[in-house]
């Protein structure tokens, strides 16, 4: 059973930074990708940003140049580190891991608030 752990979040001044960690547990070594998405209030699930097996990184077109996301492949965790925060990445913070090609074989944390306000 894969079960993951969030850490990090709360409330960030606009241009301020923050980071996330999140931890998997019961995961295969070889899964398919992890990372974050995120949800707004009235708005849709979107990409935030994905370490892909094979070392390949992905970003969604909001955040690109301000997030980074690394990988710990010894302790199975990823990082998002946020800098340049804007109000508009105010959102619950999911972590997710797929350990196989297939939305399928999706895991979700239970996600984490980051509210950025002055």
């Amino acid at each position: 059973q894969v079960q993951i752990e969030e850490l990090g979040g709360g409330l960030v001044q606009p241009g301020g930074s923050q980071r996330l960690s999140c931890a998997s547990s019961g995961s295969p070594f070889n899964m398919y990708h992890m990372g974050w998405f995120r949800q707004a209030p009235g708005k849709e699930r979107e990409l935030v940003a994905l370490w892909i097996t094979g070392g390949e990184f992905r970003y969604g077109d909001s955040v690109k140049g301000r997030f980074t996301i690394s990988r710990d492949n010894r302790k199975n965790m990823v990082f998002l580190q946020m800098n340049s925060l804007k109000p508009e990445d105010t959102a619950v913070y999911y972590c997710n891991v797929r350990t196989k090609l297939t939305p399928d074989y999706d895991y979700w944390g239970q996600g984490t608030q980051v509210t950025v306000s002055s």
